[in-house]
């Protein structure tokens, strides 16, 4: 049996190779779920700086405001100095974009990108569409929160069925050009493999 590309993809974005990086990028959203994961990163010293990227405020959604986040990174033992939000996006595409802007205006390098393992996939694909529509070297690496119960009935409903949303949307959202295609992104996951 022969791997299909969608396939190859997935194994690749969840097994993603990950090393020292300039910042890591927290995307809002499934509650306070990914913050586990972040702090983990930030602990085992992969940045020194983390992003929580996001300006929604929708609890049924699982979109929690930064006001409420940041002092669950303070209590976890994430000193404010390493903490930067960006506020202005509302959506994946606009966290790519900022998060983009941010990273070229830091100087920075490497990125480590979570989100929940059901949005790694379109999230992934949406940072690589940005950083190939500004020729950006930018090297992202995918570290998605696996610690997650896939059919945990939550206020914003079961991951397994996120899952299924998520490559809806992917298939959406690439045809109206605001994602890689999954060839770009294998593409991609070989050159990073050579830097």
């Amino acid at each position: 049996m022969i791997l299909t590309q969608r396939e190859r993809f997935i194994i690749f974005v969840s097994n993603d190779m990950l090393t020292k990086s300039d910042a890591i990028v927290f995307l809002e959203g499934d509650g306070y779920n990914r913050i586990e994961k972040v702090v983990e990163l930030y602990r085992s010293g992969y940045a020194p700086k983390i992003v929580f990227s996001g300006g929604i405020t929708d609890y049924s959604y699982g979109s929690y405001p930064y006001v409420d986040v940041y002092p669950r990174l303070i209590e976890l033992g994430i000193p404010d100095t390493a903490i930067i939000h960006e506020s202005n996006s509302f959506n994946t595409r606009d966290q790519a974009i900022e998060v983009v802007q941010l990273a070229q205006a830091q100087n920075w390098n490497r990125l480590i990108l979570v989100a929940s393992h059901y949005h790694q996939y379109r999230a992934y694909l949406t940072f690589l569409k940005v950083l190939i529509n500004t020729n950006s070297n930018i090297i992202l690496y995918n570290a998605p929160s696996t610690s997650l119960k896939w059919f945990e009935k939550t206020e914003w409903g079961q991951r397994a069925d996120l899952l299924d949303i998520e490559f809806n949307r992917i298939e959406k959202y690439f045809n109206l050009n605001h994602l890689a295609s999954l060839t770009e992104a294998i593409e991609y996951q070989k050159w990073k493999e050579r830097q």
